[in-house]
């Protein structure tokens, strides 16, 4: 066998190994690639698994997320809700105590009013009962003043000195009641004499009618009410001149009566009444010299009256005082000359008594020391010594005092 056909049996081998080498990876490819199919397979359906599973993971993570997110949030809200509720709480705590501060109140207000309330019903319907009775008593009244002149004078008579006696007026001693005077014209009778500080006396008269006006509380209607108030209105009229024809004030003037009389009305809304009927009443009144009075303006005038007397008796003691004192003056100063002269006695008592001591230590005591010298029993007693008075009295300085002394 040549080279070659060993070259070329080597080759043959070699291609048999080869092939043989060749046909085994082949079927260990084979095998492989089986193999990995399979592997390829089972990666497949554990990276289908592994998706399911992370998609699986990250759902329940994204829910437990979610769930975190949502427990946050809720926290989150939770707290600054709470916040906002306590600073809302915080600012509006000032206004819930001035709010409670104004129900307190408006209740205490709710409760006084309450109370008011109920006092106020009861006075009212207290005065509703008295202006019942005051109707009864005033209707009483009427019916009393209509049964006739007297007994109208009579109760005008009490009504003007219950306002003298309330101006401060004493009866019998600031006026005087039912008195008579005798003129040329007949016997007249004022009903008031009322006594002015200095002397001054003024008449007052209380006898008017009401008979009309009385009328007119009862009438039917208006018309025959303003019909009623209008004689009211001219019976005044009609007093009133027929009082100053009477000229109280000369009957007074030797008293110093003022030239005009008073003419009193019982009643403000008599003269009222009168007024709206006749606006000129008063005026005419005053040229006539009659001064047309009510209880409120009798009672300023009197009170006045009163007022001077006063003044007057305040005048008479400033007088009385300055003769006390002028008095009292005397007799002090007479005092003054008698304490003088006993200060001069007691002066002169002083002098007497040093000079008796000024004897009895130089002339006597001398002497009397001698026994002592020649030792005679004196049962141990010493000769006491008498020291001279040396204050004086105190001089009186008052020049009254001295001039009277020397007087």
């Amino acid at each position: 066998m040549n080279v070659i056909e060993l070259v070329l049996l080597v080759i043959a081998v070699a291609l048999g190994g080869g092939f043989l080498w060749a046909m085994n990876g082949r079927q260990k490819a084979l095998s492989a690639l089986t193999l990995a199919q399979e592997r390829l397979a089972l990666i497949e359906e554990s990276r289908a698994t592994m998706s399911e599973l992370v998609k699986a993971q990250a759902a329940q993570s994204a829910q437990t997320v979610a769930e975190q997110l949502v427990t946050r949030a809720t926290e989150t809200f939770q707290a600054q809700d709470r916040a906002a509720r306590e600073r809302m709480e915080a600012q509006l705590k000032p206004v819930a105590e001035q709010l409670q501060k104004f129900q307190e109140h408006v209740s205490a207000l709710e409760k006084t009013r309450a109370e008011d309330t109920g006092g106020l019903k009861a006075q009212i319907a207290a005065l509703m009962q008295a202006s019942v009775e005051t109707q009864g008593e005033a209707r009483r009244l009427s019916q009393a003043l209509r049964r006739g002149a007297g007994v109208q004078g009579r109760w005008g008579e009490q009504t003007l000195r219950n306002v003298l006696e309330a101006a401060g007026l004493t009866n019998r001693f600031d006026f005087e009641e039912q008195f008579s005077l005798d003129t040329e014209e007949g016997r007249r009778r004022p009903d008031v004499k009322v006594r002015m500080p200095g002397g001054g006396v003024f008449a007052i008269d209380a006898k008017v009618s009401l008979n009309a006006f009385l009328e007119a509380q009862e009438a039917p209607d208006e018309a025959a009410r303003e019909h009623h108030l209008i004689r009211h209105a001219q019976s005044l009229k009609t007093h009133m001149l027929g009082l100053s024809a009477k000229a109280y004030w000369d009957q007074f003037k030797s008293e110093g009566s003022p030239d005009f009389v008073a003419m009193f009305v019982p009643g403000d809304g008599f003269l009222s009444a009168a007024l709206e009927r006749q606006p000129d009443l008063l005026s005419e009144a005053m040229d006539k010299r009659v001064l047309v009075v009510t209880p409120t303006t009798l009672f300023a005038l009197c009170k006045a009256v009163a007022y001077g007397w006063r003044a007057e008796e305040q005048t008479r003691n400033a007088d009385k005082v300055a003769v006390l004192g002028k008095e009292l003056y005397k007799r002090l100063s007479v005092m003054g000359a008698h304490a003088a002269a006993v200060g001069k006695a007691l002066d002169q008592a002083v002098g007497k008594y040093n000079q008796f001591v000024g004897s009895l230590e130089s002339q006597v005591m001398v002497s009397a020391r001698r026994f002592e010298d020649l030792q005679v029993d004196h049962e141990g007693k010493d000769l006491p010594a008498l020291p001279p008075v040396e204050p004086t009295p105190r001089a009186l300085s008052r020049p009254e005092l001295i001039e009277d002394r020397t007087a």
